[in-house]
């Protein structure tokens, strides 16, 4: 009897390991949440990617963060930061600021524009995550959240 996953995705080849299985799952469901994420950021003309580097920043302050800080930060890995924060520059989003000791480092900060629009975006984002999560039980929402850092780990180890 084929499971789930493979029902949704059409396939009909068993999927013969339970990891692969397993596997396939994470990446069948981060992309079903991301979708969701996506569709509340579309009308800010914004990426999941760019709302979290908005995210870091606001984190930041007004220290700010270099493209190195801001890329260890992501939760999902961007090949090309520069051109991401080259975007959000661009919307006014956010600032930069050559250091005068070291000029190859340069500062990012949210302009008041950006930091405006990531608080606007709280509101709706908490709430796909109550969309798409809220009928899980806490108890299950912190096994989850555990199976996930523990699934990491291991591959952090390899």
């Amino acid at each position: 009897m084929a499971g789930k996953l493979q029902q949704e995705i059409h396939q009909t080849k068993a999927i013969r390991l339970l990891e692969e299985e397993a596997a396939l799952n994470v990446v069948r469901t981060a992309d079903v949440l991301m979708l969701a994420v996506g569709e509340a950021l579309k009308p800010h003309l914004l990426s999941a990617t760019q709302y979290n580097v908005l995210r870091i920043l606001r984190g930041a302050g007004k220290d700010g963060a270099s493209c190195k800080d801001i890329g260890s930060r992501m939760v999902a890995r961007d090949p090309d930061i520069t051109r991401l924060m080259d975007r959000l520059e661009q919307r006014g989003l956010l600032t930069r600021d050559r250091a005068r000791e070291d000029r190859r480092v340069v500062t990012h900060r949210l302009s008041k524009a950006g930091l405006e629009l990531v608080n606007a975006l709280d509101g709706p984002i908490e709430a796909v995550h109550r969309r798409t999560l809220g009928h899980m039980k806490a108890e299950k929402l912190r096994e989850l959240v555990g199976l996930l850092e523990e699934i990491r780990a291991g591959i952090q180890n390899i």
